[in-house]
């Protein structure tokens, strides 16, 4: 193929399971952006979780965050789209789930990825891994607030009930209007309606000039399969879940063993 595009999920994927980019990882994506490929990190993330591991990475362009839902150019700061679920919609699940499962916490991502707003109680079952911020720094706001204003990213969690389980039950309700995953984290994430990792990157993708024919991705969890099922080559990671698996044109070794880098070095000859 034409390489023209890497997009690669981070935490499971590029990340090795320290959540560090490795040598040869590095080495690999420098070799690519060497010869005029982007490199575009894909992730449920916000900048903030981008910002710890970014100098590792070299990542200084365009990044697509909340899954999709925008792209933001790290070094300039500039925002190229951003889609919002509605604050009307927002309020509208967090009834129907409310009603189902007691107990549930609620935040909600927003201006850019740099704000979030989090219920009371949200940060005494939260760690520095799960939003890569310091619970200490979250604060805690009533229910009513989390719900008042439109959101990149609305996350759903439960101090006790596995996300999957949470997810199954957000699936029963029947409701539309938003888009809803899963990233590996202790929660669901919703997201406006339509918005994918693979929409985020077409948008990005028109932008460049790039055709989906140029593009390879790289991931691991359930909010990677439309993108690996979109771009032209999708690789997903050995110890994937089986749907990302079969979503994905090859497997490639685990993030433990370098299976980026693996597949970077192949394509680069």
């Amino acid at each position: 193929m034409t390489l023209r595009l890497i997009a690669t999920d981070l935490d499971g994927t590029l990340l090795d399971p320290s959540s560090t980019v490795t040598p040869r990882t590095r080495a690999a994506l420098d070799a690519a952006r060497s010869r005029g490929i982007h490199v575009v990190p894909v992730t449920a993330r916000q900048p903030i979780g981008l910002r710890t591991i970014a100098a590792d990475a070299a990542f200084d362009g365009w990044a697509l965050c909340s899954n999709g839902a925008y792209a933001i150019h790290l070094t300039e700061g500039r925002m190229l789209f951003a889609e919002e679920l509605p604050a009307e919609t927002i309020r509208t699940l967090a009834a129907a789930l409310r009603a189902s499962i007691p107990g549930l916490l609620f935040a909600s991502v927003r201006e850019g990825g740099e704000t979030f707003v989090a219920q009371h109680g949200y940060a005494e079952i939260a760690d520095l891994s799960d939003h890569k911020r310091d619970p200490e720094t979250m604060g805690g706001v009533p229910l009513e607030q989390v719900l008042a204003a439109p959101s990149l990213k609305f996350v759903i969690r439960h101090p006790e009930l596995a996300p999957a389980a949470l997810f199954e039950t957000l699936k029963d309700l029947g409701l539309t209007g938003f888009e809803a995953t899963l990233s590996g984290a202790p929660f669901v994430e919703v997201m406006a309606e339509g918005v994918t990792k693979a929409t985020g990157l077409a948008r990005l993708c028109t932008h460049l000039g790039i055709d989906r024919t140029e593009v390879v991705a790289f991931g691991d969890a359930l909010n990677d399969v439309e993108m690996l099922r979109w771009a032209g080559r999708g690789v997903a990671m050995a110890d994937a879940e089986p749907v990302v698996q079969d979503a994905a044109d090859e497997t490639t070794a685990s993030n433990a063993d370098d299976g980026v880098a693996q597949v970077i070095e192949r394509l680069l000859g």
